[in-house]
């Protein structure tokens, strides 16, 4: 995958989960132990490297703030509802840790690389989010970045919201591809 338009392979696929995987163990164990930051850190310079990688980072860019001021109000909506809370880096009561939009901002680089088999698969991805979503949060609290304040509601909640999130976010994916240069993409 380069700004010459070629994208979206296996190998680059495979090097994102890596990456990103990486990413979410670093944001949710700095978040368990006060060092969100670090995550930040190391989202920043995934998104980077990404943006220096793909035919239209523009349009990447566009993807990965909406990505992230959606999941962030998501998230806030389950904290200010008494579903959730974490143990640091909230900088406003009743809305989601800064270090949250890390974790954010890697997944919005993996919708057009990783994902992108998914994104004509809506049902299949409102499937995936329901289950996927709340196992996530799960495995965050197992490491103690989140607590599950009403565990069944936040679990109901966590399912449908992200059976809408994965799917929403993956039409805006395909509408502003910047990884795969096409005319339809931009």
């Amino acid at each position: 995958m380069s700004r010459r338009g070629r994208g979206g392979d296996a190998s680059a696929a495979g090097l994102y989960f890596v990456v990103c995987q990486a990413g979410w163990f670093v944001c949710v164990l700095g978040g368990a132990h006060d060092m969100g930051w670090l995550g930040m850190l190391f989202a920043a310079c995934a998104v980077a490297w990404h943006l220096t990688r793909v035919a239209g980072p523009r349009r990447e860019a566009r993807l990965l703030v909406a990505t992230v001021g959606i999941g962030m109000v998501w998230e806030s909506v389950l904290v200010a509802s008494g579903l959730l809370s974490y143990p640091s880096g909230t900088l406003i009561e009743g809305c989601a840790p800064y270090w949250m939009s890390a974790l954010w901002a890697l997944f919005a680089i993996q919708f057009n690389v990783v994902f992108a088999w998914l994104r004509t698969r809506l049902l299949l991805a409102a499937l995936l989010g329901a289950v996927a979503g709340p196992l996530s949060f799960r495995a965050g609290a197992s490491l103690g970045a989140v607590h599950f304040d009403q565990p069944l509601a936040a679990w109901i909640a966590l399912g449908l919201g992200w059976a809408v999130l994965l799917p929403g976010l993956l039409r805006l994916a395909r509408h502003w591809d910047g990884v795969h240069d096409s005319p339809r993409a931009r």
